[in-house]
């Protein structure tokens, strides 16, 4: 597949991991997704994807997609109670799954009805937890302990770009990719200047601020990729044509951005990234004749 001049190799990403032992339940089908060449974690195959509470109890999440989704698939098979609060994007199949929507108006985070801020009353909830996505550092190290160990040892230890510094004596890279509109690559380059100029059909991962998550590593991160929408789009409908791959934009944009990353270490190069969501989420706005 070619990319302008750059020619990658994706093959691979095609293929499934084939596990013959036994998992337990939904969430034992969490993890160990299969990964690529040039590579890309493909955590779009999870079920969902992507012990403060008691039996009985209540999850409380803000969410515009993906996280919503998951809340939702791991709470039902374990009796919790899943409320959500989003804009009005994909609350039919989060109420199929069983969660409990209120939607909210699609507003900057600075308003008060900003979904982040509806679903903070759960704090004055009793057996009520509010998961806080973006502001839970648990959610960054998470993947710390589990996603970027799964992606080393599936590369049999040889990444050049993402994950785990210490494990490769400070050899490996990581790298900020952001769309349109989001301040983080502006604050990595820019040395904290958040502004931010517009928004991005990869929305859904775009932020306008500078979250917790985001502040346990950026001291580590190497450098960061800015990706236009017009090669995210192309890449989303070429993967498609030519691979077979029907993942979302926000994983498009991931994999434009190992092209190029590969393109500034060089030869040899080992790239890493995460296609985190399956193009069936985006289906009405990305792929609509309309």
């Amino acid at each position: 597949m070619e990319l302008g001049s750059q020619r990658i190799d994706v093959q691979q990403t095609r293929e499934s991991v084939t596990n013959n032992s036994a998992v337990n339940g939904f969430t034992g089908t969490v993890g160990n997704t299969p990964l690529g060449a040039r590579y890309g974690k493909a955590e779009f195959q999870k079920p969902g994807g992507s012990g403060r509470i008691k039996p009985g109890g209540t999850v409380v999440e803000g969410a515009a997609s993906n996280t919503g989704i998951g809340l939702t698939h791991v709470c039902r098979p374990r009796g919790y109670e899943c409320v959500i609060f989003m804009p009005n994007i994909q609350i039919d199949l989060l109420r199929m799954l069983g969660a409990e929507v209120y939607p909210v108006p699609a507003v900057p985070y600075e308003n008060p009805l900003n979904y982040n801020h509806q679903a903070n009353y759960a704090k004055k909830l009793e057996n009520v937890i509010w998961t806080d996505q973006f502001q839970n550092t648990v959610n960054a190290y998470t993947h710390y302990i589990s996603t970027g160990p799964e992606m080393w040892e599936q590369s049999m230890d040889e990444i050049d770009g993402f994950y785990l510094k210490e494990r490769s004596n400070s050899r490996t890279q990581i790298w900020l990719v952001d769309p349109p509109g989001n301040v983080l690559y502006e604050c990595v380059t820019s040395g904290g200047n958040i502004e931010r100029s517009r928004s991005s059909v990869t929305e859904r991962i775009s932020q306008g601020r500078v979250t917790s998550n985001f502040g346990t590593f950026v001291t580590d991160l190497t450098g960061a990729l800015h990706i236009p929408d017009e090669k995210a789009i192309s890449m989303l409908h070429q993967l498609l044509d030519t691979e077979d791959l029907y993942i979302g934009a926000p994983s498009a944009l991931n994999i434009v951005a190992t092209v190029e990353l590969a393109q500034k270490l060089g030869n040899g190069s080992k790239v890493v990234t995460i296609l985190f969501d399956g193009a069936y989420r985006y289906q009405s706005h990305l792929f609509s004749k309309k």
